[in-house]
């Protein structure tokens, strides 16, 4: 592939980084992650090495079209006993692999940006997304304080996030999102539902054709 298709997955090499606000408390940073993208896909690989990526159960049985793994004190896990925080893999019974120090640092610098200061998360949920497969509109409530934002970071094909409001009924903004973008949100935003659009047939220089999303939290 040449480097000008490549560009069309993901932002040029010289694309300068800008801000977006798309509601109340809550930020799009584009190309924010583009210069720690070979040291975040270092340690993906370290990461599904330990917690390879599953395809979990909702509580109704169903199975998740996204592959989900995670880093950090906590992950997000979920199973016919409902969503929630652990400690441990269920699948390895061993704990998450740590969470990075890049993950950290680049969560925190986000934060930052979008006016959050000292964020320090202590879980990462990896998320895995292949041609179409999508997220369904849903709130992130299973964490303890809301008070702190969420930082979601964006690798490989593009995608289509939803931002919606704080009923589900509420009219989503349809944002896109390509490789290096940075969503933020908290205060007034951190309830808003949001979602992922099915994902286009699409080939990342990088990933191929697979899109992985960080979400960083302070779960506990």
């Amino acid at each position: 592939m040449s480097a000008a298709t490549g560009d069309l997955f993901g932002h040029g090499g010289e694309l300068e980084r800008r801000d977006e606000n798309i509601g109340d408390g809550a930020m799009v940073l584009r190309a924010f992650a583009l210069a720690e993208v070979p040291t975040l896909l270092k340690e993906i690989e370290r990461i599904v090495d330990d917690a390879p990526f599953r395809q979990m159960l909702t509580p109704g049985g169903l199975r998740m079209s996204v592959a989900m793994s995670n880093c950090g004190t906590l992950g997000w896990i979920s199973d016919r006993r409902g969503y929630r925080y652990a400690t441990q893999d269920p699948d390895s019974e061993q704990r998450w692999p740590a969470l990075p120090e890049v993950f950290l640092r680049l969560a925190a610098e986000a934060a930052q940006r979008a006016g959050y200061a000292a964020f320090v998360p202590d879980a990462c949920l990896l998320n895995r997304y292949m041609p179409g497969t999508r997220l369904s509109l849903h709130q992130d409530r299973d964490e303890r304080d809301y008070t702190q934002p969420i930082v979601s970071v964006s690798l490989g094909i593009p995608a289509v996030f939803l931002f919606g409001g704080i009923d589900r009924s509420d009219r989503c903004l349809r944002v896109p999102l390509v490789h290096g973008d940075v969503v933020v949100w908290g205060g007034p935003a951190r309830l808003r539902y949001h979602g992922v659009m099915p994902l286009k047939p699409a080939v990342h220089t990088l990933l191929g054709a697979c899109r992985i999303n960080l979400t960083l939290r302070k779960a506990g």
